[in-house]
């Protein structure tokens, strides 16, 4: 009797370990084979010789050659550059500068918070078409100044090729910034308000305490938003297509957008496919040693 009943409860344990991961496999299976399943595929078509449909010939580099010889290509990739440089800064710094306004314990403070994250609940669509629709030269601000009696104002960045990839930076440093502040802003309220009060009571001013104290307190908050926007932009794709459509010409392409139209409208899947590989490796150049370095400093 004691045997079977220490039978019992040793089957019960074993059920018991198991039973989560019954249950998480299936979603584990799937998960691996939709997510790193298709990166693998991706990267064989990207040495493959596919253009309108998968072809598993075996070509090399051919593809990753043809991509660096086109033209288009090295225009995403400077699009890339002013696009992701001027997103990065200038999202964190307007999200700097309205979490250090929020830190003041002004009023309404909840208010204004709900305010400045609203851009960010709303997709990159919402917010293309809603920009494409105030920079429009016959919709938006040009028509609107003009009907003010401003009749030689003009800004006509969307139709201008120089300065279209501007007008996609303008889109995505409003929808972002909240996001950044919020980010700033628990960092500020995070810092022990002691320092704040020693500095003060050393004579330092309030803008001499956020720069010298504060603001280098922020570092850790600063390299996570850095690899979050980081990652917003290299991806960018949704965004572009309702703001410009990669247009005038392929003045604002992105290597997404890029990548979507060799792909899926020029019928040239294994280039598409070595922009996605390209893409990719520059993701994981930017991810990787962040996640390496979070779990070093865990352990």
């Amino acid at each position: 009797m004691s045997a079977v009943s220490a039978a019992a409860p040793s089957a019960r344990a074993r059920f018991e370990h198991w039973l989560p991961r019954l249950v998480l496999a299936p979603s584990f299976v799937l998960s691996f084979l939709f997510i790193y399943g298709l990166i693998a595929w991706n990267g064989y078509l990207s040495v493959s010789a596919s253009r309108l449909l998968p072809n598993y010939e075996f070509v090399g580099l051919e593809q990753y050659g043809i991509l660096f010889e086109s033209e288009r290509w090295w225009v995403a990739l400077k699009n890339l550059a002013i696009f992701g440089s001027l997103f990065i800064g200038g999202a964190m710094a307007v999200g700097l500068l309205l979490a250090i306004l929020l830190d003041q314990k002004i009023r309404a403070e909840g208010l204004l918070r709900t305010i400045y994250l609203y851009p960010m609940a709303l997709s990159f669509i919402v917010t293309g078409t809603a920009w494409k629709w105030i920079l429009n030269p016959g919709l938006g601000v040009e028509h609107l100044m003009q009907g003010w009696g401003f009749t030689n104002f003009k800004f006509e960045w969307l139709i201008d090729p120089d300065m279209a990839i501007y007008t996609v930076v303008i889109a995505g440093v409003w929808q972002s910034a909240g996001f950044v502040m919020a980010l700033f802003l628990a960092g500020l309220r995070g810092i022990d308000e002691s320092i704040i009060k020693a500095a003060q009571i050393d004579g330092a001013s309030l803008p001499r305490i956020y720069w010298r104290i504060l603001i280098p307190s922020l570092r850790p908050v600063f390299f996570s938003t850095l690899m979050v926007l980081a990652h917003i932009a290299i991806k960018s794709f949704d965004l572009v297509m309702a703001l410009t459509a990669g247009g005038p010409g392929f003045a604002t392409d992105l290597p997404a957008t890029f990548m979507y139209t060799m792909a899926f409208t020029r019928g040239q899947i294994g280039l598409g496919a070595a922009s996605a590989t390209v893409m990719l490796a520059t993701v994981a150049a930017i991810v990787v040693p962040y996640l390496y370095s979070e779990l070093r400093a865990k352990r």
